[in-house]
This record gives C-alpha cells, sequence and structure tokens, in this order.
C-alpha cells in the first residue's frame, strides 16, 4: 500500500488527487475542469445532504427548485453581484445545431440565436427574487424560507477534484424577511448549523467569523463563514450565510405590506455549502494509508472480513457472523460482510483502509475456537481482541470514540498551527516556514488588507465571533486596533 499514494510530506497536493481518485470517490472527465463523483464519493455526499436537510427542516425551512438558465439582463439589476460573477459566468446564446455544409459533424445554426443570452447559474440570488416578487405581498407571506440542492456553473481555469471544479453541487438558502433583525438572526441561526455539522458529523473544528468587505459574497452587507484550517496548514471556507440586507429586493421591486399597512422593501439572506466539503472531510483526517472517516459520514462503518483455507471453514465463519450482522444492523450500524473469493484477505484489509471504513473486524477459524473477534479501528491502526458476545455493544461505543478521537485530533492539530503574530516580518516568515492560523492585528481599512494578500498571498479568513476586545496595533501600519482578525494562506 505504500506505493498506492505519494506521501503527504513528499507533496501534499498529489496525495490529495492521489487519494481522491484511488479510494474511487471521483475522477476527472471529458470536460474539461468538471468532474464524475464515484458511488463511493456519492455515498458521503448523500450522507452530508441528508443530514444537512434535516437541520434545515427543523427550523422551518422547505426544498424548491428553480431554472439553472438565468436572463442575462437579470444579472445587471445588482451592480455588485454581476460585477462579483462576471468573470466566472457560461453563456448560453444559440438553441440549435445542424449538421454542417461540409457534411463533416454539426455547428451551431448561426440563425438560432437567443434574442437574450442565458447564464447557466453561478448562484441563484437573481432568479430566485424575481420569482419571490410573484410570491410575497404581505407581511402574512413572511418569512419565506426556502432551499435548494442543485448545480452550479463557475468557470474556473485552476480546477483541482472536489474543491474547485467548474460544476459542482451544493444546496443554497434564498430566505425573505419582514425585518433586518429577522434577517440578521437568520444569518446567524444557519452558520450555527454549518458550524454543529461541520464539528459534529465531520468532525471538522470550524471558527465562526465575520468576512472583511474585501472577502464578502457580491452584493452582501454581511457574510458570516465558518473556517478550518487543513493539514498542510492552509484555510478553507466550508460555508457561508450572508445577509443581503434589501439589496435584492430592491434590484428586483420585492415589496410587502407590513402591520402597519405600509408598503416596505423584503430583508434578505443568502447562504450555502457544496462538495467543498468533501475536500475538506479528506484533508482535515486522511493520512498516507488512505482516507479515514468520522463514522457518522462513512458509507460502511463496519466491514467484516472471513479468514479461512477451506470453504467448510468460511461456511463456519459465515454462520457465526450472521448474528452479528444481525446486531449491528439492529444498532443502526452499516455493515458490510465480504466473502467474496476472488480476493484475499490482506489485499480487503488495504482496501477498506485506503476507503476510510472505521471499523474492520476479521473471524478466522481460531476466532470460533476462542470465541473472540479481531477488530481493527483505522484512525489509530490499533487492532483488538474483543468476546463475541459484547462485539455490538463495543462497536457501538467504538464508533462514537473514533468520532470523538478524530475530532479531537484534528481540533489538537489547529490549536497547535495557530499562531499570534505582532510583527510583520515575524508573520511572513511564519507564514512561510509554519503556515496553520495567525492571530493578527490588522486597522480595518481595505488597503492594508490587499497590501498583505499582494506581499504574502495570505488572506482574512474571517473576524471570529467570538473575538475577545484586545488593545493592539496593526501589524502594517502600526495604527490602533482592538481585536485580532485570522489570517492564513487558502484553498
Amino acid at each position: 500500500m505504500s506505493k498506492v499514494l505519494t506521501s503527504r510530506e513528499e507533496n501534499y497536493a498529489q496525495w490529495y488527487n492521489d487519494l481522491v481518485i484511488k479510494a474511487d470517490m471521483a475522477e476527472n472527465s471529458a470536460v474539461r475542469g468538471c468532474m464524475v463523483i464515484k458511488p463511493y464519493g456519492y455515498a458521503i455526499w448523500e450522507k452530508m445532504q441528508r443530514a444537512l436537510d434535516d437541520m434545515f427542516k427543523q427550523t422551518g425551512h422547505v426544498n424548491a427548485y428553480f431554472p439553472i438558465f438565468i436572463p442575462k439582463s437579470f444579472f445587471s439589476k445588482e451592480a455588485s453581484h454581476v460585477e462579483g460573477f462576471a468573470k466566472e459566468c457560461a453563456v448560453v446564446t444559440h438553441y440549435r445545431l445542424k449538421n454542417s455544409p461540409d457534411g463533416k459533424g454539426i455547428v451551431v445554426d448561426p440563425e438560432a440565436k437567443l434574442e437574450e443570452e442565458y447564464i447557466i447559474r453561478p448562484t441563484s440570488e437573481t432568479i430566485i427574487w424575481d420569482t419571490y416578487k410573484n410570491w410575497i405581498q404581505s407581511y402574512r407571506d413572511l418569512p419565506l424560507l426556502i432551499n435548494q440542492w442543485a448545480n452550479v456553473v463557475r468557470w474556473e481555469m485552476r480546477t483541482r477534484l472536489f474543491l474547485r471544479t467548474a460544476e459542482f453541487l451544493w444546496q443554497e438558502g434564498h430566505t425573505a424577511h419582514a425585518t433586518s433583525e429577522e434577517a440578521i438572526n437568520e444569518t446567524e441561526t444557519i452558520i450555527n448549523i454549518y458550524a454543529d455539522f461541520a464539528e459534529k458529523w465531520m468532525a471538522m473544528p470550524v471558527i465562526k467569523g465575520y468576512k472583511s468587505e474585501n472577502e464578502r459574497f457580491a452584493g452582501a452587507l454581511e457574510t458570516i463563514a465558518i473556517e478550518a484550517l487543513m493539514q498542510d496548514g492552509k484555510a478553507l471556507q466550508a460555508g457561508t450565510s450572508h445577509f443581503l440586507g434589501q439589496n435584492f429586493a430592491k434590484a428586483f421591486d420585492v415589496t410587502f405590506t407590513n402591520q402597519e399597512g405600509k408598503l416596505d422593501y423584503v430583508w434578505a439572506t443568502s447562504w450555502g455549502v457544496s462538495t467543498r466539503l468533501m475536500g475538506a472531510l479528506i484533508m482535515t483526517h486522511s493520512d498516507d494509508n488512505g482516507l479515514v472517516l468520522p463514522p457518522k459520514l462513512a458509507p460502511i462503518q463496519v466491514v467484516i472480513v472471513p479468514i479461512y483455507k477451506k470453504i467448510e471453514e468460511l461456511e463456519k465463519i459465515s454462520e457465526k457472523v450472521e448474528s452479528i450482522l444481525s446486531g449491528l444492523k439492529s444498532a443502526g450500524i452499516s455493515v458490510k460482510y465480504d466473502n467474496d473469493d476472488k480476493r484475499k484477505p490482506g489485499w480487503k484489509f488495504a482496501e477498506y483502509e485506503l476507503k476510510g471504513v472505521p471499523i474492520r473486524l476479521a473471524i478466522g477459524q481460531r476466532d470460533l475456537e476462542n470465541g473472540t473477534v479481531e477488530v481493527a479501528r483505522r484512525d489509530t491502526l490499533e487492532k483488538s481482541l474483543i468476546p463475541m458476545e459484547t462485539i455490538v455493544q463495543y462497536i457501538v461505543d467504538l464508533l462514537e470514540d473514533i468520532q470523538q478521537n478524530i475530532f479531537n485530533k484534528a481540533l489538537n492539530f489547529r490549536e497547535q498551527n495557530t499562531t499570534k503574530v505582532d510583527s510583520y516580518e515575524e508573520f511572513k516568515h511564519l507564514l512561510e516556514t509554519k503556515g496553520g492560523f495567525f492571530l493578527c492585528h490588522w486597522d480595518g481599512t481595505a488597503e492594508t488588507e490587499t497590501k498583505i494578500k499582494e506581499d504574502t498571498k495570505a488572506t482574512i479568513r474571517c473576524i471570529p465571533l467570538d473575538a475577545p476586545l484586545e488593545n493592539g496595533k496593526c501589524m502594517v501600519t502600526g495604527k490602533p486596533s482592538n481585536k485580532r482578525v485570522v489570517f492564513a494562506k487558502a484553498y
């Protein structure tokens, strides 16, 4: 197995790419910049989707679906929005093909030009707010809490599987409210849902914080994000929630009659996470042997591999395994019994380790005689012999322990790689030699932020919600600052 993956130390980017492909999660497609999500990778995404969808619905949100095509004129209605996305838009200009006059293939029919071009959605604010105009008349229609699961296209030139592709899957919430306070509360509710999901399901610690003006979503008054630290010391933005104010309501003339009988514009939010979470999951936990998956998101939580030489031994093992399978399934655990005789146990051990299955059970003739099961946990690679009669409860407890252990490991890594810095020279030095999160004073100006980015490629990842007040001086200009912000290089 040592040759299956490039090591993280040797080449982190190549390790990541090797792992995504070798673990059967995704592959590059024939369409430049796009990916094929394979069944094993999609099974993880489905678990993410199911958990998040339940969380949204528990807070009153419902799902809908809106067109993938957006009239070009819609984008011109909100100036900062179009400026933010203009360079990433794929544009549909024609609606028909025809046979080439020279008989060689097909060509775009020049007579089938659209009167108005369509943008393939990079995000849906414009088409959704044009729709909301017809749905909202009175305060009785509010709040409107809509989410959609969809695909989007952003024409990326430099792509990496899951992390940055021209087309990706996501969810996008779009809500309308009667007051700014309600909209701000919605923005905070969603970022808390994202943080809970990241930490309790993905076992990935995150920092919640406001984006600086330079880093805000195009068209938002405020953006709150969750930021995670990957094993190579780079940050990854794992989810965002935006307070849009009345910008889109005014752009699309979405008004309502309030309780005082006066006409007013509604207040808006939007928020989303994407298949980028898959990349975050891989880079937060995995190692040189393959994936390390948190049990809550693992497609297979337990695999059972029989060890035998003769078919009679397999039959006896299979009889014993039946009761274990039944007990695990009754406990709500996804389990696979791999009795495929075309692969040897050693190959299976390596394959399930590569795919990050949290627990592997091995049962042979000697185990039958001794009434034991060999249990191997993926996170630490430790093995134990456990009595068969207690194996189900042992696994239930062990899955919880693995979930917590990999969260603690990631949290410890973040703490060890979070550094307070006051000197710009020290910041630049540590950024290149250590990496990670840097807590620094900043004077609050876009000019200083831009200078730091140009000098170092590091950006303000967020201004933490829980950042304590602390009088200091900006590490670049020496101007006063009352709290530290999080800087890092990022994906």
